[in-house]
């Protein structure tokens, strides 16, 4: 009788933790994939679509270290808006682009770079299509 009892209480908890996993994928299956940045992605997709003149010029070493200076400046500028690592705010953070060309162009200068507005502002808009691209963005109507 016992082992009757075990095998009914085995088949309960069974049945419930299906029903339960079953409903979170389902949910989970009705939303869309959130957007991650992966770096090593992001390089080689960006890497990939530079205009030839600039992409014969930078390696995918110089995308990376373009686009490092720019997440930099993303950072700085949200921690900037938050109160410096306060709690996060509702409020939205707008980047624009003359700040972050501004900001990546001093990071060159200042790390010995000699690549000049045409290469940054390339890969900043390349970078700006893989956001897009991978859904980072929003939908058109919010931007």
């Amino acid at each position: 009788m016992v082992v009757v009892f075990a095998v009914l209480a085995l088949v309960i908890i069974f049945v419930i933790a299906a029903v339960a996993i079953g409903r979170e994928t389902g949910r989970l299956d009705a939303q869309p994939p959130r957007p991650v940045f992966d770096m090593d992605e992001a390089v080689e997709w960006i890497g990939d679509r530079l205009p030839f003149e600039v992409g014969a010029e930078l390696s995918h070493d110089d995308v990376r270290t373009i686009l490092g200076f720019s997440l930099e400046h993303y950072r700085m500028t949200t921690l900037r808006s938050n109160g410096h690592g306060s709690e996060p705010r509702d409020d939205e953070v707008v980047v624009g682009e003359a700040e972050t060309l501004a900001y990546v162009l001093e990071r060159c200068r200042e790390t010995g770079r000699s690549w000049d507005t045409v290469h940054v502002r390339a890969v900043l808009d390349a970078q700006m299509a893989y956001l897009d691209a991978i859904g980072a963005l929003g939908p058109p109507e919010d931007r």
